[in-house]
């Protein structure tokens, strides 16, 4: 590409976002595409989960920007039980100047913050910075020399990519100097959705997504940000510490850019527009109100007794928490699990109409680990139900973890007697089928939420048999699995003796008066 060359490039017109169609037929729609045929799309189809939050995130202050919102919670009802359409978004991505939307605008870029050209060509990494998936722990003070590879990034990638930094990007320090624009640029905060688990209602459609998780604007609806120097918006400087500033409306909120990035393009092979250089540094700081800005948050306490919203896990898996959402939808008096309390429910079919997408970041300090999500099936009416099912459902089995790890102690206690004290915790992870155990277990959690959907609000009890056939299931599993961790002992008197205590000591676990009843067979009377 000729020097100084700075493509224009305008995601409202580009195919940029690909979608899977109500027919299952997958695609790229740019933004204002999205938002005129949402309803004939069923969801997002990007990259990662993280990504796809991150573009629904856009897409609702889109609408926020353009006052395609409801103005109480009865228009929302309206909005989403008429099927309201966003056309108005749409049109006002369509009366927007072309500037606004260049990804590789010289002065304002797209997403983006122009300020930092002076720095591009001294720091600028290779792309896998700026996929979080790729980038690892980017601390400028280690040799991470992936980062400095040759690997163009095609632009909707990019941009894609871009919206996905500025809500989950960690914390951390950026790989520049600092000192073209102050020290503080290195300073990277944790984005707005970082160490947190975000819940979006899925509907049916995209339409109906974007309709469930718009909400009544408290005050104004704010600006969309769509460059970090674009006109009439203050900044913060890096000359010193941030001071977190409140969110200007839901237009803002959702399009906060949490990172200054800038993205250099390149001619990719084929001659498409690509990115082939980027550079990271601090973005804006929030200040959220519980309240306001996190209408989807469902708060928990640590174990120190400190009340946040929940976060991701990585020693609890994700649908060990599913009751903490249907509890927010069944109690919650105001907020995104109120309305969608609200909604009426007409059976269609076998299914629940909603889900609820709970997806977030799981990481080791600075360094991005996995994504983890879990979506869960809702239908009005029914939360008090599915809340038992998914609480019972989880204690049970954690007691059946438990007792496997009780067995596993047993037969090691027998198998090993000269056991040293530093070598017993191997030892019994090798009898511990808890690790084959939890894999397992997700799956037929599903199925019992999906069957007490079916069974519907009109049976009086749609949970207690459900619950008992998944518990004596998840019981033979979880003993087959027992016994091929135990059948690893050498065949030989005490190792012999190891299997028959271990397994009694399980089975007088899951039938003991202790043991959940469904454990027994029984219907629980809770």
């Amino acid at each position: 590409m000729p020097p100084g060359h700075r493509p224009s490039w305008d995601p409202r017109h580009q195919p940029c976002i690909p979608v899977v169609t109500v027919d299952g037929a997958t695609a790229h729609y740019s933004l204002r595409a999205l938002l005129t045929g949402a309803d004939e799309l069923a969801a997002l189809d990007c990259a990662s989960p993280g990504e796809n939050v991150a573009v629904i995130e856009y897409l609702l202050a889109i609408c926020f920007a353009s006052e395609t919102c409801p103005s109480s919670d009865k228009e929302w009802w309206s909005w989403v039980v008429d099927k309201q359409d966003l056309a108005r978004a749409a049109k006002w991505l369509a009366d927007r100047p072309d500037d606004a939307w260049n990804l590789f605008h010289p002065s304002t870029p797209l997403l983006q913050n122009s300020d930092l050209a002076a720095d591009l060509a001294e720091s600028g990494t290779g792309t896998a910075q700026l996929v979080i998936e790729h980038a690892g722990d980017y601390n400028q003070l280690f040799d991470h020399h992936h980062l400095e590879r040759d690997n163009p990034l095609p632009a909707a990638d990019a941009f894609r990519a871009t919206l996905t930094q500025h809500v989950y990007g960690p914390y951390g320090r950026a790989r520049m100097s600092g000192k073209q624009l102050g020290a503080k640029v290195t300073n990277l905060a944790a984005g707005r959705l970082t160490g947190r688990i975000r819940v979006v209602a899925l509907g049916e459609t995209l339409g109906e997504t974007l309709r469930l998780n718009l909400y009544p604007p408290d005050g104004p609806t704010g600006s969309l940000n769509t460059s970090w120097t674009m006109e009439g918006v203050e900044r913060r400087t890096f000359r010193e510490k941030a001071k977190p500033r409140v969110p200007r409306g839901p237009a803002d909120l959702h399009s906060a850019l949490g990172r200054s990035v800038l993205l250099r393009p390149a001619q990719a092979a084929q001659g498409q527009i690509a990115v082939d250089r980027v550079l990271i540094g601090a973005g804006e700081v929030l200040e959220l109100d519980p309240e306001r800005h996190l209408q989807d948050a469902v708060f928990s306490n640590t174990t120190s007794g400190v009340r946040k919203p929940l976060w991701p896990s990585p020693s609890r898996a994700l649908w060990q928490e599913a009751h903490a959402l249907y509890s927010a939808v069944r109690d919650n008096e105001k907020g995104l699990y109120a309305r969608l309390r609200s909604l009426p429910y007409e059976r269609r079919g076998v299914g629940a109409p909603y889900q609820l997408w709970a997806v977030g970041l799981l990481a080791n300090k600075a360094l991005p680990v996995a994504w983890t999500q879990g979506a869960y099936p809702y239908a009005p009416g029914m939360a008090a139900h599915l809340y038992r099912a998914s609480r019972r459902g989880s204690d049970i089995a954690e007691y059946i973890a438990r007792s496997l790890k009780n067995a596993a102690v047993v037969a090691a206690e027998i198998a090993f007697p000269a056991l040293r004290a530093a070598d017993e915790a191997g030892q019994v992870a090798r009898l511990d089928a808890r690790w084959d155990f939890w894999p397992t277990a997700e799956d037929p959690f599903h199925e019992l939420l999906d069957e007490v959907v079916d069974r519907g609000p009109e049976d009086d009890d749609p949970v207690s048999e459900p619950l008992v056939a998944y518990a004596l299931g998840l019981m033979a599993t979880a003993r087959t699995q027992m016994l091929r961790r135990l059948d690893a002992l050498p065949p030989n008197d005490r190792n012999n003796r190891a299997r028959a205590r271990a397994v009694q000591r399980f089975e007088d676990d899951m039938s003991g008066d202790w043991a959940p009843a469904e454990l027994r067979g029984e219907i629980a009377r809770d």
